[in-house]
């Protein structure tokens, strides 16, 4: 069976492994090169870099409905389009290539958490499990007929990054087995429940500042799911403090639950280095204990180091006000 790969970042490598073992690669299509990482220099896309070492033929199109792409295409008469983390909607002219249409590989359980960040938002939310799932494309974003799924357990120490990684391995090894399915003739399909829908859209930059009035267990698990991107960060004198690591405690153990005392406005930092774990802050329920941070113009580092060379008097509020321009 034939084959057009779509896919642009690390996430769909290891799919792209999948499919060069079971399918004759025709191309591979990606993202053009843009600017990447902290010095915004112009670079391939993971895939396209991958696909090089393959030495596979790789096109990278500014638009899927370019009459030369798509001319392209035809040309290669593929079976099928295989589709993982492209980034971009395929249009009908391009699926109509291939002889079975097009099949994409989406790391949720569908149909929940459809859209652009499927791992993250599952993690913001505390999911104990989420998953992989193979399905047709359709003219809908993550909205065809199911073909195979896969349940994976998130981990309390999962991060959005390591989450990725396991779901980028399991996702290639059922894309595989759908392939084979699919070439067999016997791949099955399973309309979705659209009624069950629930949405994943991209992140941003505005949601990761840390609002200390929400619940501790939910400020760790967006901590986690920002993690590597955007990262979740507080303020400190107006300054931006990223936090890569945490845990939540209830108030019992931050000794906040003094009987005649008023509870301390949440963002109210009640251990600042003297005391086990040593960076301690009062969250809406239950305190955050920050145990690996960021400094604006520094490294990541444990927090016990932070605070040693920036010291924090208890009683300090955090998170008020904006970052300074």
């Amino acid at each position: 069976m034939k084959a057009v790969f779509f896919g642009t970042p690390a996430f769909a490598v290891p799919s792209l492994d999948a499919v060069l073992a079971v399918c004759e690669l025709g191309a591979v299509v990606t993202q053009p090169d843009r600017p990447r990482g902290r010095g915004r220099r112009v670079e391939a896309s993971p895939v396209a870099v991958a696909a090089h070492q393959y030495a596979l033929d790789v096109w990278k199109p500014a638009s899927l409905r370019d009459p030369g792409f798509l001319a392209d295409l035809r040309r290669e008469q593929p079976d099928v389009l295989v589709v993982v983390a492209y980034g971009r909607l395929i249009p009908p002219g391009a699926i109509d290539a291939a002889r079975l249409g097009g099949i994409n590989l989406h790391p949720s359980l569908l149909p929940r958490y459809r859209g652009a960040a499927p791992i993250p938002r599952a993690v913001a939310a505390g999911e104990r499990e989420t998953g992989v799932t193979v399905l047709y494309l359709a003219s809908e974003m993550d909205a065809g007929d199911i073909i195979l799924q896969r349940a994976v357990a998130v981990w309390d120490d999962d991060t959005a990054a390591t989450l990725e990684a396991r779901l980028a391995r399991e996702g290639a090894a059922l894309l595989a087995h759908a392939l084979r399915l699919l070439d067999a003739g016997t791949a099955p399909r399973r309309p979705q429940d659209h009624g069950q829908a629930s949405f994943a859209p991209k992140l941003s930059r505005d949601e990761a500042l840390i609002a200390w009035d929400a619940p501790a267990a939910g400020i760790v698990n967006l901590i986690r799911a920002f993690d590597p991107w955007p990262v979740a960060y507080t303020l400190r004198d107006g300054e931006p403090l990223m936090v890569w690591r945490a845990s939540a405690m209830p108030d019992a153990r931050c000794g906040i639950a003094q009987p005649g005392r008023p509870r301390p406005t949440p963002g109210t930092v009640v251990a600042a280095g003297s005391a086990d774990p040593p960076f301690v802050v009062v969250a809406g329920e239950g305190c955050v204990a920050l145990h690996e941070v960021q400094p604006a113009s520094g490294r990541r580092m444990p927090a016990d180091a932070y605070l040693r060379g920036h010291p924090l008097a208890a009683g300090t509020a955090l998170g008020a006000g904006r970052p300074r321009a």
